[in-house]
């Protein structure tokens, strides 16, 4: 269960890393956010980055994306939404899709789990790898 976000401190270097994070909706993973923020913080470690980054998905100041086999990426969005995921270059979107909340009831009505959430992951292939020509 997420901490709340009240007894977690945002420290200058936090709030350097939710700016850049808030910038962007490449959901991006920790080192594209490192050679974002590094712009700002020359001195900051990829490690620290990564670690604030896990401590402020921990405590719901943002969402970590964790998608089928590939590099946890992030996004300063934090209301529920779906995303999808390029299956060619592995590029994240948001999808302006409802959140179906009735999976929820039907997984608490199969299942003897006490049921916190759920994620869908869509995949397809985004515009950029549409257009490029494809090797035979």
């Amino acid at each position: 269960m997420n901490a709340p976000i009240s007894t977690f401190r945002l420290t200058t270097q936090r709030q350097i890393i939710l700016e850049e994070l808030s910038k962007v909706t490449t959901h991006p993973t920790a080192s594209e956010l490192y050679d974002m923020v590094r712009k700002r913080l020359p001195r900051i470690g990829l490690g620290t980055v990564y670690r604030n980054l896990e401590l402020m998905a921990e405590h719901g100041m943002i969402h970590k994306i964790e998608v089928g086999g590939t590099q946890k990426r992030f996004d300063a969005i934090t209301d529920s939404h779906y995303h999808i995921r390029c299956s060619t270059c592995g590029k994240v979107d948001d999808i302006n899709v409802p959140v179906t909340n009735e999976l929820v009831a039907q997984a608490t009505d199969s299942s003897s789990y006490h049921i916190l959430g759920h994620q869908v992951e869509f995949t397809g292939i985004c515009g950029n790898c549409q257009k490029q020509p494809r090797l035979q």
